[in-house]
């Protein structure tokens, strides 16, 4: 077939009659090896009635598909007896009319070549996507990567439905009115798959109707020993128009109609066979309604009208952010208007918000195939978050990681999670685990399912400014935004020293991730403490400078040209003066743990790392055990398939060990030590190596075997049989950790601002403030405060007299006190007047009380202006010193302007 595709593609017959005529070609090739037609019908006429030079063919095929497109009563009595023998066929396959294309003796020969295959051995449930290979050659090439296998279509529908309904029939019996019953509810099945294809999920589902309702009428109405007529038109029930599809590709979508008839006549010749006799639907009247369309901008219901659909399920479309196209960009934006952050979603989760939206107010469920990432990480709280609490969404059934399998050689590993869901609580959730990717599922039957996929309430893990525990900070490295001029290379580094000696009390060893993973040599200039007189004596050092300051302004970011200025420093420095636990930023999925390390404060770590100054030997023990690992590998993000590792996300929010004793402490740094001592037995191997999943030394996996026993022990006696139960046990720790936390889940927030609230404040005022409500307006500022982000808000609805400014900034520096947070975000943009005073104030009156406030803190104030304002701010030779005075990063804050809110925000908690 692929051949033949190929010769009229390469005959100039192109585009949509080619894929038209291909179709109607399957169908008969399918139709002469199944009954449809007279056994080697299709082959017969070719053969013996077309010209061996091909001439004809074009001609003969039209008025063949013509005769199947008309009833026996309205064809032309002159027709030979080889097309009156042809069935009529409908279903509107053969209705359209277009040129034909022009045959030779080859592509005759071709055709004819086709017919001698069985094509009865090939299955509905994949033939679709292997037929639509024939149109390209390179998935011709590696079949198996673009169809999905029976098996994995089965554990979708099995947990939507097909287990339900095989325990219906198993209690039926040999009931009449309960297999009735039964086969009434088959008949009433409608079902969606909103991704469809070539429509392998459609078919496989309709086929396992069917099976169940052949068993019904089996034990309704066949009796051994005891024949009787059956009526199958009558009896036979399920239809193909219960199935609806939404396809982006035309081709795809006629395919799995086709697919859907032809499964559909398999079904029918087993009918057949088991009650002797002969049942087939033709001509076609019903059909399987397959929509050519964009499933993203396309209403579900205008396809399968919410009151009739029963089922949604299917395998849509697996793209990160990363590789959208801006067409699927701006769909992903239009299904999740209003939703924060949605730019970081996987395609595949359009699909799950439109199908919470579709079902609400309906019993309808859902199950769909995804890769894990929406499962995992910062996807989680978003997506999720919107499923929960807008739509009340509850998981009914869920696999967990599993290797996505198919046939093709050499493809890559894509790893998924099928997660069934509805608007009703389950009757009994149900949690497939895999012990590992390529294992056979273990069900097993949980009071409920979170969207991590765990045995634990709907709690979200979201990005925490603040570690959840009483643990050291985690920061991130120092960014250098230099172009790679601080940064060299051995060579580099040689090469400098050997012109300027002196240079070298200025060089230090540098780390990223990749270079503490894998012991590659980098250096740096850290020019942090070197005086202008050292600067000027080393020229080639001050080449780099000048390179580093024009690489920033040249830069598209306004905060990025800002540092021009600083061009002897890094962009971001924190550097601790001790030394410290490291972390890289991006490991291998393939590791089993994470290398964790301590490094000395003369190595300087990049923004490619995290660390963690004046760590202990414990909290080394704690973060690179297992039960920390667990943690990462569930509420990372993903780099592709790596771990990503986030401070904010893991390392803040996870429950270390509430209360060790002082003997399991002793016990988890005496492990710890040993894992030290074990890596030091390789002195010449990278971590990289030493933690490669197949290389790991036996000393190495045994001492971590005893520091994982150690940690455990910390949090409870009982050994952790799987991974899951680790993470169970986690997130329930979690979920107490952050219940303080949280407002009364029934107690709503007031509809408007306690009068109480309104009084004026002063510093010493302390109110217990809880930690998501809207504060009360003082003057002209409304303030609020995030938990998750540890961030706090003010914004100015209006300009004020300085005395009214005065109470709204001290209200500001009580909230700031009351929530232990440095981090504000101070939007100015409703205030229009350039007021000198109030900068003045501010300057040299507020800053210096609050620095003094909120000390050990340093405090993070990201202001949120208008250009014009800041124009006007920065210009006006009036206000002019005290801005520079503000905007000093030598100062013991950071401030910064910015005129984007979300770009603030990111910088204020990264």
């Amino acid at each position: 077939m692929g051949r033949l595709h190929d010769q009229l593609l390469a005959n100039g017959y192109a585009g949509h009659k080619l894929e038209v005529l291909l179709v109607r070609i399957l169908f008969c090739l399918f139709a002469e090896d199944t009954a449809i037609f007279e056994k080697d019908a299709f082959r017969v006429f070719l053969e013996e009635h077309t010209r061996p030079d091909g001439s004809d063919v074009g001609g003969q095929l039209a008025q063949w598909f013509s005769v199947l497109d008309q009833a026996e009563g309205q064809r032309q009595r002159t027709l030979p007896d080889y097309l009156r023998a042809l069935p009529y066929v409908n279903g509107s396959l053969f209705t359209e009319f277009f040129a034909f294309p022009a045959f030779d003796d080859a592509l005759r020969q071709q055709l004819i070549r086709c017919t001698y295959f069985d094509w009865s051995r090939i299955s509905p449930a994949i033939f679709g996507s292997l037929f639509q290979s024939v149109t390209d050659p390179v998935k011709r090439r590696n079949l198996g990567a673009h169809y999905t296998s029976e098996a994995n279509i089965l554990k979708v529908i099995q947990g939507l439905f097909l287990d339900e309904l095989r325990q219906e029939l198993d209690a039926a019996g040999l009931n009449r009115p309960r297999l009735d019953a039964l086969h009434r509810r088959l008949e009433r099945i409608c079902f969606l798959d909103p991704s469809c294809g070539c429509g392998n999920f459609l078919v496989v589902t309709y086929r396992e109707l069917r099976l169940l309702e052949l068993e019904i009428l089996k034990r309704q109405y066949r009796r051994e020993n005891a024949p009787q007529t059956v009526n199958l038109n009558l009896f036979a029930r399920v239809q193909v128009d219960q199935a609806y599809g939404i396809e982006v590709e035309e081709f795809p979508a006629r395919i799995a109609e086709v697919a859907m008839w032809l499964m559909d006549h398999q079904l029918n010749l087993r009918l057949s066979e088991t009650f002797g006799e002969l049942y087939v639907r033709l001509p076609l009247t019903r059909t399987a309604r397959i929509i050519h369309g964009n499933a993203l901008t396309t209403d579900w219901k205008t396809v399968a009208p919410k009151d009739q659909l029963t089922y949604i399920l299917g395998n849509p479309p697996f793209i990160g952010q990363h590789f959208q196209t801006d067409e699927q960009k701006a769909e992903m934006a239009r299904i999740f208007s209003g939703v924060g952050s949605a730019g970081q979603l996987d395609y595949v989760a359009a699909w799950y918000l439109k199908a919470a939206r579709y079902i609400q107010g309906t019993d309808v469920k859902v199950a769909f195939v995804s890769t894990n990432s929406i499962t995992q990480g910062e996807q989680v709280g978003i997506l999720w978050g919107e499923m929960l609490r807008r739509y009340h969404i509850k998981i009914h059934f869920a696999h967990r990681t599993f290797r996505w399998s198919n046939e093709a050689r050499g493809n890559a590993a894509v790893y998924c999670v099928i997660v069934g869901f509805g608007v009703n609580s389950p009757k009994q959730a149900v949690l497939y685990e895999y012990q590992t990717v390529k294992s056979t599922p273990l069900a097993r039957v949980v009071p409920r399912i979170n969207p991590y996929l765990v045995d634990t309430d709907d709690t979200l893990v979201l990005n925490r400014a603040k570690p959840l525990c009483p643990v050291p900070p985690i920061l991130w490295g120092s960014k250098p935004t230099d172009g790679g001029n601080l940064i060299m290379s051995d060579d580099e580094k040689n090469e400098l020293l050997k012109k300027e000696p002196a240079s070298a009390k200025f060089i230090r060893p540098l780390t990223g991730a990749r270079e503490f993973l894998y012991n590659e040599p980098r250096w740096c200039l850290w020019l942090v403490n070197a005086s202008p007189s050292e600067l000027k004596a080393l020229p080639e050092v001050m080449k780099r400078v000048e390179a580093v300051k024009e690489f920033r302004a040249a830069s598209k970011a306004a905060s990025t040209r800002d540092y021009a200025k600083f061009a002897t420093l890094f962009r971001q420095r924190a550097q601790p003066d001790t030394d410290y636990l490291i972390i890289p930023g991006v490991s291998s999925e393939n590791r089993k743990y994470i290398p964790i390390g301590f490094m000395s404060s003369e190595v300087i770590a990049t923004d490619l790392c995290r660390i963690i100054p004046d760590a202990t030997p414990y909290l080394f023990g704690i973060l690179t055990s297992q039960m920390h690992m667990a943690w990462m590998r569930q509420v990372c993000g993903r780099l592709k398939s790596d771990f990503r590792y986030s401070g904010t996300l893991v390392y803040n929010n996870f429950p270390f060990p509430p209360t060790p004793s002082p003997k399991q402490t002793t016990a988890v740094e005496a492990a710890a030590q040993q894992v030290l001592a074990a890596r030091a037995q390789f002195p010449q191997e990278s971590l990289a190596a030493l933690y490669d999943s197949l290389s790991m030394p036996p000393a190495l996996v045994k001492a971590h075997q005893q520091l994982d026993k150690a940690v455990d022990l910390c949090y409870r006696l009982a050994a952790f049989p799987t991974e899951l139960s680790r993470l169970e046990f986690l997130f329930e720790q979690y979920r107490q950790l952050q219940a303080p936390l949280l407002p009364p889940a029934t107690k709503k927030p007031p509809a408007r601002p306690n009068p109480l609230f309104s009084l004026p404040l002063r510093i010493g005022w302390k109110h217990p403030l809880r930690p998501t409500a809207y504060m009360p307006d003082f003057s002209s500022i409304l303030l609020s405060y995030r938990p998750d982000l540890d961030v706090l808000t003010g914004r100015w609805s209006a300009d004020s007299p300085l005395a009214g400014i005065r109470a709204d900034y001290e209200a500001v520096l009580v909230a700031g006190r009351t929530h232990h947070t440095a981090r504000w975000l101070l939007d100015v943009r409703r205030r229009v007047q350039l007021s000198v005073d109030v900068l003045g104030w501010v300057t040299h009156d507020w800053l210096p009380r609050t620095i003094v406030a909120l000390a050990p803190a340093r405090p993070r104030m990201a202001y949120l202006i208008t250009p014009a304002r800041e124009q006007a701010f920065l210009s006006n030779a009036v206000t002019q010193p005290d801005m520079q005075h503000i905007l000093d990063p030598a100062r013991p804050y950071d401030l910064r302007l910015f005129n984007d809110e979300g770009e603030a925000m990111r910088w204020l908690t990264s």
